[in-house]
């Protein structure tokens, strides 16, 4: 993961997400979801093998999307492992050095910081709504956008990128932090034009874009 991508996001990536009245807080991992105590353990303290570290991280990547049901034994061993770190965005660099599912989670929840950081921006609101004007549904994100834009769109993207993890549709949720990162990239140069604050919001999606393929084609 570039650390130029991570450090745009601050720590609180893993905050109860947008639309939670409708389903998140229904959500509880499936019975076999879970973390292996003498693996956190082991590494917290340091001495867990390199194949219980890989282990762990499956773990845990299996398990972000439900952080808001975590029963107590699960979410006690998830504050060891978080309090490891100075912040959730070394856990996140963490699972990022793990091929396969716990890689693209991280990438994932980088993008879906993205999007909560700028969903409120006004000029990014109002150049997605100027697109929306002349295309309402932008290629790949009809079934998840709803008709009107405003400062919820980005961050309920981002809440239906989560869900699709937790409901194990991994392809679809790539698919969709896809096609809204080719999104932004197209609605960018507007957005500058009407405030330099947005700054390089194309750079970053294209970076996206890119993270997320590559550690999708390890799934």
């Amino acid at each position: 993961m570039r650390n130029r991508t991570l450090s745009k996001i601050g720590t609180q990536l893993l905050r109860l997400r947008h639309d939670t009245s409708q389903s998140s807080q229904d959500r509880t991992a499936p019975a076999d979801y879970g973390l292996d105590q003498r693996q956190v353990d082991e590494f917290v303290a340091g001495t867990l093998d390199a194949e219980g570290e890989a282990a762990l991280a499956h773990q845990v990547a299996r398990l972000l999307p439900f952080h808001w049901t975590w029963p107590n034994r699960v979410a006690e061993a998830m504050s060891q492992i978080m309090n490891h770190f100075d912040d959730q965005r070394e856990l996140m660099a963490w699972l990022d050095r793990h091929p396969g599912l716990p890689r693209l989670v991280a990438r994932l929840y980088v993008f879906m910081g993205l999007l909560d950081s700028y969903s409120a921006m006004p000029a990014v609101v109002t150049a997605m709504r100027e697109y929306r004007e002349r295309t309402p549904y932008p290629p790949g994100l009809q079934p998840y956008l709803v008709p009107a834009t405003d400062d919820d769109t980005l961050s309920s993207i981002a809440f239906k990128v989560e869900k699709l993890l937790g409901e194990e549709r991994t392809q679809e949720a790539v698919e969709l932090a896809l096609a809204t990162a080719a999104w932004l990239q197209q609605i960018a140069p507007r957005a500058r034009e009407l405030t330099p604050e947005v700054g390089d919001l194309d750079e970053l999606m294209g970076h996206a874009r890119q993270d997320i393929q590559a550690a999708a084609a390890d799934i």
